[in-house]
């Protein structure tokens, strides 16, 4: 263990459900990186998508990060207790001019991306900005970021150095859904700035909101923290190991094996540990060794 510094790091699993192998990844990573720093390590619920929360799942997540001896620091944080703080942010945003409404559905998007390339790029599709200069007669259905053009250059602890021109790659994305919900970017952003995080590790699949996320901390003049973005975990068919590929939950019966799992993915030889608290004593001391951290 390091000496006390002022990092502070979190892992924001969304209670869709257990925990399985591939969250637990991401968990075991920001968890050793906030210990190896001698900082503290923040458990935040992201339950702002309401059809997909499973009621109980938060429970559940907690009960097996203890089970696991992964134990965090403080209050545990719910996204669902967080409306008003979103709101000022967007408030403030608008006051910027950086805010307009969007009446355009998902398929006009893709048709006016189709007319005007002739073919659909593969991924997520850049929003074209139909409704930049107004709604033209629709009703408005969510709320969008005004992008600023520019490459946004991200500084990624495993991934190496990103750049990426939002405003052309990904154009002006949701703030304010059509579902009346807030969106991830936003919400993320807040939070994580309203919780003094200075580290944020999680998986590599999360890599491409970075930009974004980015873009909204510079807007709202909010600290940017440090990113490492781990490998992900995939299944036989080489998808991303999730609940809707019908990942297995973690079998805390056997929290050594689990971590050990976990441990073998983010590219370490396995450790030999008798329990789960000396694999993470020790795993923390090879992680801080790996990642050359000298304390806080």
């Amino acid at each position: 263990m390091h000496a006390p510094s002022d990092y502070v790091g979190r892992f924001a699993p969304s209670p869709t459900g257990p925990l399985h192998q591939g969250s637990l990844v991401a968990a075991l990573a920001s968890y050793l990186d906030a210990r190896a720093h001698g900082g503290r390590w923040l458990v935040r619920i992201e339950d702002l998508d309401a059809p997909r929360v499973v009621e109980g799942a938060d429970r559940v997540i907690l009960e097996q990060l203890r089970a696991l001896g992964l134990h965090w620091d403080g209050e545990v944080l719910h996204q669902s207790s967080r409306h008003q703080a979103y709101r000022d942010a967007f408030d403030a945003l608008r006051r910027q001019g950086m805010v307009y409404a969007c009446g355009c559905t998902r398929k006009e998007i893709a048709d006016s991306i189709l007319n005007s390339r002739g073919y659909l790029p593969p991924g997520e599709l850049p929003y074209p900005g139909t409704c930049r200069d107004g709604l033209h007669g629709k009703p408005a259905r969510a709320w969008r970021l005004r992008v600023p053009p520019g490459d946004v250059r991200i500084e990624d602890r495993w991934m190496g150095v990103i750049e990426q021109d939002v405003a052309a790659d990904v154009g002006d994305f949701v703030l304010f859904r059509a579902d009346g919900m807030w969106a991830y970017q936003l919400a993320v952003v807040v939070d994580d700035a309203w919780q003094g995080v200075t580290d944020v590790v999680r998986g590599e699949d999360l890599l491409g909101s970075t930009p974004r996320q980015k873009v909204l901390q510079t807007l709202l003049s909010l600290p940017v923290p440090r990113w490492m973005h781990v490998p992900v975990v995939v299944n036989a068919d080489g998808q991303k190991l999730s609940k809707q590929t019908g990942a297995a939950a973690i079998d805390t019966r056997r929290p050594l094996a689990a971590l050990q799992e976990a441990w073998r993915h983010l590219q370490f030889e396995p450790l030999p540990a008798a329990d789960a608290p000396a694999f993470l004593a020790e795993a923390t001391d090879r992680w801080a060794r790996r990642w050359e951290i000298r304390g806080g």
